[in-house]
């Protein structure tokens, strides 16, 4: 019997998980009181935003993948925002700029978290808005413990708060104190600007109408105001360590909606999954796969050298393809078809051998040639990070408090309706609060370039190419399976491992969890200041020393990560009898199934 940190959770009626224990509990509330699985994620997110403030916020933005119960296959809900009409390259560099600050206001593209979930609820969810808001609400005004990792960041940051960002020294030092890990903490600013929606909401008549309403708050009405007022003088430190004023306006809001779109999807030993689109990293999950389909990884064994090695050449494959050909499909005509294909995939497959590679290396697709070559010379450029603060989204124990990162959560109800999704963004770190909202910007717009004529280029009503990247799946059996995690770059690395073990390894999925991760930062990082570490490769020190030196064998740049500190993984499934399956990963201790 393989030991695992904790139990698999098995039940009929429903099962929530997510990277905090409140949210599941919440969610789980929510599928106890006659709700569905999109009323309960909706709510989990609206208290992921106020207990895990360091890693997302209202502001922020999310991919979000649903499957109602009987859908031959899920949908994408785009709550990705677009860059401001003000955000140009021309004005970009006037400000002194060659790359996008990972903090501050020139940071920001429109929130589209908070849209996304509007749209989700009016069309599928059940309950009415207060009762999706109220948890958060009362956490929010009555307070939840702190978490340590919270408590440390806003330590660290407070004489930068008190200088640069009295509004937030405000909010994360009330009083002037910085809160003490596991004690109360409240935002009230944030309850009461949930509160004033919810009410003005309520003057609608009908569920539907009622968050109709709330959405025009938000994006029209008193927030989008506050928020606009806010921008008009401000001018605040960034990571790039300049004061400068931002480009986002009421108006921009006003003209943005959260919309539906289809998945991508590859087949992989009889399973399907479904990913983003291009705006996503989540293809590179796909394009692994269409790689690996021509080795027997079922022959390895999935916690030694060999598995690792593979995995880790395939990925920096897939990533050296999303850093040339990957961005906003609505702007560019990208070449999907060709990086999703079996042909173009045993090109790529060639190219995986013995030894780590060193080098960046995206395909080369014919009349595309200039995005590979912008691709490898950005990788070798040198750029430093300036002495701002926020530079970006790295993840996990092992790194840096400063910076922020992400949060997910799964859910499945009792019907068979599903969630899975990623919100981010609007951290407490990568921008100031935002005068009586109680709620700070994001910071997505670091994934452009300020370079022309690449997918990723900086432009006005541009979605930035995203990392977030929820993700689901069918087995040939018919199972469902929902799952995913923060990290970053690391997403779909973490989850591509997962899934080849839930494939391969017929592990259940927290054995799948539990077994030891790794990741590699080969590749371009997606946030600033954008760096590459050739050959770099990561791994939990459970792998065990005999692996590791194997890999270093192989000419990998092994660094071992502290015990339990890669990955923050959670997944849920539902077979075809009806019964539900969910698991949470034990690192950092704070993800957590609940199911019944």
């Amino acid at each position: 019997m393989t030991f695992t940190t904790r139990p698999e959770i098995t039940g009929t009626f429903g099962v929530a998980t997510s990277t905090h224990w409140i949210a599941s509990a919440v969610g789980m509330k929510i599928l106890e009181q006659g709700g569905n699985a999109f009323d309960a994620a909706a709510a989990m997110g609206f208290v992921l935003n106020v207990v895990e403030p360091h890693l997302n916020g209202p502001l922020g933005d999310m991919p979000l993948m649903i499957r109602t119960a009987g859908a031959d296959a899920p949908r994408m809900i785009c709550g990705q925002g677009t860059t401001p009409a003000g955000a140009t390259i021309a004005h970009y560099k006037s400000e002194g700029l060659t790359l996008i600050p990972g903090s501050g206001l020139l940071a920001t593209v429109i929130p589209g978290a908070f849209g996304a979930f509007m749209l989700m609820l009016r069309d599928h969810g059940s309950l009415p808005l207060r009762d999706i808001l109220e948890p958060a609400i009362h956490y929010a005004r009555h307070g939840h413990p702190m978490l340590p990792r919270v408590a440390n960041t806003i330590a660290g940051l407070a004489d930068f708060f008190r200088d640069e960002w009295p509004t937030s020294f405000e909010t994360w030092l009330p009083g002037g104190n910085a809160p003490t890990a596991g004690a109360l903490f409240c935002n009230p600013d944030l309850a009461d600007t949930w509160e004033r929606l919810v009410t003005e909401a309520e003057k609608a008549t009908g569920r539907e109408a009622q968050i109709e309403a709330a959405r025009h708050a938000f994006y029209e009405g008193f927030i989008a105001e506050a928020i606009d007022s806010y921008l008009r003088d401000a001018c605040v430190m960034d990571a790039a360590g300049g004061r400068r004023k931002g480009v986002l306006t009421g108006q921009d809001m006003a003209t943005w909606h959260a919309s539906y779109e289809d998945p991508l999807s590859v087949d992989y030993h009889g399973w399907t999954v479904w990913k983003g689109g291009m705006w996503t990293q989540g293809p590179t999950l796909l394009q692994s796969l269409r790689m690996l389909e021509g080795i027997d990884v079922g022959a390895m064994d999935l916690r030694g050298a060999d598995f690792v090695h593979t995995v880790t050449e395939t990925m920096k494959l897939a990533f050296a393809d999303r850093e040339a050909y990957y961005g906003d499909p609505d702007h560019t005509d990208l070449p999907v078809e060709t990086l999703l294909s079996r042909d173009y995939a045993a090109q790529r497959r060639a190219l995986i051998g013995d030894r780590a590679s060193l080098e960046q290396r995206p395909g080369q697709i014919a009349g595309l040639e200039a995005w590979a070559r912008a691709a490898v010379e950005r990788a070798g450029r040198d750029m430093a990070a300036g002495p701002g603060v926020g530079g970006g989204e790295p993840t996990m124990a092992h790194l840096t408090e400063r910076r922020g990162d992400t949060v997910h959560l799964d859910v499945i109800d009792r019907w068979g309706n599903m969630v899975s999704a990623t919100p981010s963004g609007g951290w407490l770190q990568s921008s100031p609060i935002v005068p009586g909202l109680g709620m700070p910007l994001n910071s997505r717009a670091q994934m452009f370039w300020l370079d022309e004529g690449l997918p990723t280029s900086l432009a006005p009503g541009r979605r930035p190419r995203t990392t977030l990247s929820p993700s689901m799946g069918q087995a040939p059996d018919g199972t469902e399976l929902a799952f995913g995690t923060p990290g970053g770059d690391q997403q779909d690395q973490w989850q591509l491992i997962l899934f080849l073990r839930l494939v391969h390894g017929r592990m259940n999925l927290q054995e799948a969890i539990d077994a030891p991760l790794f990741h590699t930062g080969h590749f371009q990082s997606s946030f600033y200041p954008r760096g590459t570490r050739p050959g770099h490769l990561m791994a939990e020190p459970a792998f065990g020393e005999a692996v590791l030196q194997a890999l270093r064998d192989k000419g990998h740049e092994v660094e071992v990560s502290e015990p339990w500190a890669v990955g923050r993984l959670t997944a849920a499934s539902r077979d075809t009898g009806g019964m539900l399956r969910a698991a949470a990963t034990p690192r950092l201790m704070q993800a957590y199934a609940i199911g019944r």
